[in-house]
């Protein structure tokens, strides 16, 4: 999945900055869960604080209100810096709000159902002002596939499966900027944007942002 990132973050270009990944040494597979998430924390940090002080800033590709993201603003190796952090999570909500009009709205397509709650909950969280804020967030929907399914499970079912949820998003109003609400959907926008034509047409499906988290946090 990592390796899936890297094309992701070189089509950007930037040419003063370099980039490097971190996976994990050991821990889920798949973030499904606050649960996993939590637990990944154990297994990714200890392994990443010598990395720490080699680096300017720091993005977490796991698409949650991950608790790596405020561990990490707390180290003393970041804040005795002022180092950036943040999620790809944080890094999409942040950016489709400032690409959609006044009068639209922006949605998440993540995988397990779980995540309808999970992520609605933490977009609420994030913008800091309470329920008022769900008219400029359209709400989560899911696949029903989890992280590895994107890449493990037939490609036809993957399809189908992200066309059904993107579409049942746009019936939910004016959406103007879709989230990709996995790192595991690297790459899927084709797919996204299909799903797009079809339910809005040519036009104004086409007028349809497309967000990647992983694109937004290293812009």
């Amino acid at each position: 999945m990592t390796d899936a990132l890297k094309p992701l973050v070189d089509s950007l270009q930037f040419k003063d900055t370099a980039h490097s990944y971190f996976t994990a040494p050991s821990g889920p597979k798949s973030i499904n869960n606050e649960d996993d998430a939590a637990e990944s924390v154990h297994h990714c940090l200890p392994a990443l604080e010598k990395a720490l002080p080699q680096h300017d800033g720091f993005l977490v590709a796991c698409y949650s209100k991950h608790p790596l993201v405020s561990r990490l603003k707390v180290h003393a190796a970041i804040t005795s810096s002022r180092k950036p952090i943040t999620g790809i999570f944080e890094a999409s909500v942040a950016y489709s709000l400032q690409i959609i009009h006044p009068d639209e709205s922006f949605g998440i397509v993540s995988t397990g159902k779980v995540w309808e709650k999970i992520l609605s909950d933490a977009v609420v969280d994030f913008l800091g002002t309470g329920s008022a804020a769900s008219k400029r967030f359209a709400g989560v929907e899911t696949t029903g596939l989890n992280a590895t399914d994107l890449h493990d499970a037939p490609k036809e079912e993957v399809r189908r499966r992200m066309k059904d949820a993107v579409k049942r998003l746009l019936g939910k109003g004016k959406v103007g900027a879709i989230c990709l609400g996995c790192a595991g959907m690297a790459g899927m926008d084709e797919i996204v944007r299909e799903a797009c034509v079809e339910e809005l047409r040519e036009v104004e499906g086409g007028r349809v942002r497309i967000m990647d988290g992983v694109v937004a946090g290293a812009l």
